[in-house]
């Protein structure tokens, strides 16, 4: 059976305050990987300053690899203000890249990014910290867009925010989740119970998670194979089978007004 982690950082950071934004090494990511029968993973940079830089050096990862593995840019709601579309134009078209990554650590998503996500019907993979009340604004304002909340809401272990982003799984087509770093298996399982199979992805949050520990979960929930065909492989291939290179047409990008980023330091915040 096909397995695809949807969810693993790569490449150095160069802000030096903790493993996330330091350094993402895939070494022993890969021979666990290889371990647990994942053949194939969803890269994405470590966080940057410069996630044009960054994005660029998982795009050589990618090339070097391109059965094992798919790339998704990494972009910034303020820093990148104005220039995301040239960067996912440049990530989709010159990368191959078939997504996009963002997170609230940074600043939390904008427009312009769902507008350029929707030009070019990529995924959008992003971390709300277990802030999901902007799930239901993505819900409702971009129901053609997709987006992958990971960690059910929160790598924290936000029980609250991890159990609301139930009712916006089963309410909203467009919004999926990932299995990355979730430990309270009961809401896992409720979840999954509630929201069915088709709204969940595999993800291991690699390289610092260990990939067959978190596939464990996987097999822990005791799907059919059916069901466990749509989690570990075939919801990612069905997110990414509509990527075009190019819109049909100049789309039309709200750009995002400045807001003040709120840094967390925390661990548990960040990741």
């Amino acid at each position: 059976m096909l397995v695809i982690d949807c969810h693993c950082h790569a490449g150095k950071g160069d802000g030096l305050t903790g493993p996330w934004d330091t350094d993402a090494p895939l070494g022993s990511y890969l021979e666990w990987a290889q371990e647990a029968g994942i053949q194939k993973t969803v890269l994405f940079a470590a966080f940057h300053s410069d996630y044009a830089v960054a994005n660029r050096e998982v795009a050589k990862l990618v090339h070097q690899n391109p059965e094992r593995f798919y790339g998704f840019a990494f972009v910034h709601a303020q820093r990148d203000r104005g220039r995301v579309l040239e960067m996912v134009r440049t990530a989709v078209q010159q990368y191959g890249f078939v997504g996009i990554k963002c997170h609230r650590y940074d600043a939390r998503i904008s427009r312009e990014i769902c507008d350029v996500a929707r030009a070019f019907r990529l995924p959008v993979l992003y971390d709300v910290v277990g802030e999901i009340s902007v799930v239901e604004l993505l819900g409702e304002q971009y129901p053609d867009v997709n987006f992958i909340v990971p960690h059910l809401g929160s790598f924290s272990d936000d029980w609250r925010a991890q159990a609301g982003l139930i009712d916006q799984l089963v309410r909203f087509p467009n919004i999926y989740t990932d299995t990355s770093g979730v430990r309270r298996f009961d809401i896992l399982q409720r979840a999954l119970d509630r929201a069915g199979p088709q709204k969940f992805l595999f993800g291991s949050d690699g390289p610092w998670l260990h990939p067959g520990v978190e596939l464990a979960k996987i097999a822990a929930l005791h799907l059919s194979d059916k069901e466990a065909k749509l989690v570990l492989a075939g919801n990612l291939l069905r997110l990414i089978s509509e990527v075009r290179a190019a819109p049909p047409r100049p789309p039309r990008i709200a750009v995002a007004a400045e807001v003040p980023t709120e840094w967390r330091d925390p661990w548990l915040l960040v990741k």
